[in-house]
């Protein structure tokens, strides 16, 4: 069994991490050395379910905090094991932003701090990259949600080490626009449903997305078509074509207001006929930043000279806690435009700030 040292530097740790191959659905062989390390302390109560792996202390305090980061990367290209920069300054590798660095915080964090505070809860899940209905998250959330009491979340997804509040939600649709085939060489005879398609993609080109404040923060807005599919053959008229579209909606939206603004837009662009059909839908998450303990942590990150917080433009699962009536925020280590990235890289101290403003905010 791999064997973690958590007392390393946190960086170190980081390293330790990288080098475990654990792209999605592969995540049992780092959940097993996390769960190991885990269980060598005394002052954890560990539970496992899959390879999640959830580490609660038992002080009885008045708050509990829930911090969560997800064990699972994007596929490897050839970047682990890790390493680090010529200067040194950055650690190099597959997850070593989303969210590796994050995990070393977690786990250095869960054995440095025998008498936080508050009571915490450590969470480590599988499958985050991947198809919803497989996240460990909300796994823990169908068959497990006593673990997951808390009064306020943090999730370790790469920031820049800057909080970010809340997060968009997104949904996915198939817009089916019908033709009638015909042989390409009389193509009169038919229907081209891939050409009926034009009047729903100019509106979108010239489509503007908003900008939306909610409790302080600016959620930018995003509407794409993502993918376009028709067509049987090179020598037949399609009769259909599916245009795949992408909303990313600020927090203020219900998934069945998001739906509306979104048909608005479709029913506008002059489509004649056309049916929708719902592949992906997410509610997001208020930036929750009015709740005590979130100011309290606010104060905490901005001692250790981060920028103001800021609004997560894209998805997380902070939404997962939001939707259990926890407030939540994302703060982790590592530039999230750099997440996925084949040079993927994390600033050593991004990693080190982290560490200490939750340290000074918990101890």
């Amino acid at each position: 069994m791999t064997e973690l040292d958590l007392g390393a530097p946190v960086a170190e740790l980081a390293l330790a991490l990288v080098d475990i191959p654990s792209v999605s659905g592969e995540e049992t062989v780092i959940a097993d050395a996390i769960e190991h390390a885990l269980r060598g302390l005394p002052h954890l109560v560990v539970h496992r379910h899959g390879d999640a792996i959830v580490a609660r202390t038992r002080l009885e305090r008045p708050e509990r905090v829930v911090i969560a980061g997800h064990l699972d990367t994007v596929p490897i290209k050839g970047n682990v094991p890790g390493g680090w920069s010529d200067d040194g300054r950055e650690l190099v590798g597959r997850g070593s932003v989303d969210m590796k660095a994050g995990l070393a915080v977690q786990l250095s964090l869960a054995a440095r701090l025998v008498a936080p505070t508050r009571d915490v809860t450590w969470v480590f899940y599988d499958h985050e990259e991947v198809a919803e209905t497989l996240n460990g998250l909300g796994r823990l959330v169908r068959e497990h949600r006593e673990l997951l009491d808390g009064d306020f979340a943090v999730l370790c997804e790469p920031t820049s080490a800057a909080i970010e509040g809340g997060c968009n939600g997104t949904l996915r649709a198939d817009v089916l626009i019908p033709g009638v085939a015909a042989h390409s060489a009389r193509s009169w005879k038919g229907v081209n449903a891939i050409h009926g398609a034009a009047p729903l993609l100019t509106a979108l080109s010239e489509h503007r997305a908003e900008t939306i404040t909610v409790d302080g923060l600016d959620y930018r807005e995003g509407l794409s078509a993502v993918g376009v599919r028709g067509g049987i053959a090179g020598n037949v008229v399609p009769d259909e074509c599916v245009v795949t579209l992408n909303y990313r909606f600020a927090p203020c939206w219900s998934t069945a207001e998001a739906q509306a603004r979104l048909e608005s837009v479709v029913g506008a662009s002059g489509l004649e006929r056309y049916s929708i059909v719902y592949t992906d839908l997410a509610p997001g998450a208020r930036p929750g930043l009015d709740a005590p303990l979130a100011q309290s942590f606010a104060s905490a990150v901005e001692n250790s000279g981060a920028p103001a917080p800021r609004a997560k433009v894209g998805w997380t699962d902070v939404s997962r806690f939001g939707a259990l009536g926890i407030p939540a925020v994302n703060f982790g280590p590592g530039d999230p435009e750099l997440a996925h990235a084949d040079d993927e890289r994390c600033p050593v101290v991004d990693i080190e700030r982290c560490h200490a403003a939750l340290e000074a905010w918990l101890a």
